[in-house]
């Protein structure tokens, strides 16, 4: 989701509240609590299963990575937005991180310091199309999320408007 004026341009940028999230949130959480029953009654002999120790360690595990999930979609990380002001002269990009001494993650840098917008492109198997911008002096900033697979034509096409909307080229990097 974006907003567009001839001055501004804003991205909106999801977080972790999303549909796949919560649906291995939950599936995580339902297996592993079965695995800890199982174990659980392994161990007060209730029924008997010889690996009952093993699958109340799966459950425990299952257990932790299961609250890890729902903490990050409780606390949202990851969203936040990118601003582009050609009025002023300044790019904000904002991101929500993990409760804690660098919760708010806030980047601001000179338009004139935007060398380019660079695709990375990595086809195969596990296909990544990235959008980053590059920066005098401090490297290349991510704008899009490694997850989000957008089609080539997408990603084209928005880093196109965005290069257009700074007026800086366009690199390409393949892997």
């Amino acid at each position: 989701m974006s907003w567009r004026s001839e001055y501004i341009w804003i991205e909106f940028i999801a977080g972790s509240r999303k549909t796949s999230n919560f649906c291995w949130a939950f599936i995580l959480f339902l297996g592993s609590l079965g695995f800890l029953l199982v174990g659980i009654s392994s161990y007060l002999q209730i029924r008997f299963f010889p690996q009952g120790i093993v699958m109340s360690f799966y459950g425990i595990a299952g257990l932790f990575v299961s609250s890890y999930l729902w903490c990050t979609i409780t606390w949202n990380v990851g969203s936040g937005y990118d601003r582009f002001d050609r009025k002023e002269g300044i790019v904000c990009i904002f991101r929500w991180g993990f409760p804690g001494k660098n919760r708010r993650i806030f980047l601001r840098f000179l338009m004139k310091d935007i060398q380019s917008i660079r695709i990375e492109v990595k086809e195969g198997i596990y296909a990544r199309r990235v959008l980053y911008m590059e920066i005098r002096g401090l490297g290349a900033i991510p704008l899009t999320r490694t997850d989000e697979n957008l089609t080539p034509r997408e990603i084209e096409q928005k880093a196109a408007e965005l290069a257009y909307f700074l007026r800086v080229p366009i690199e390409v990097f393949e892997k």
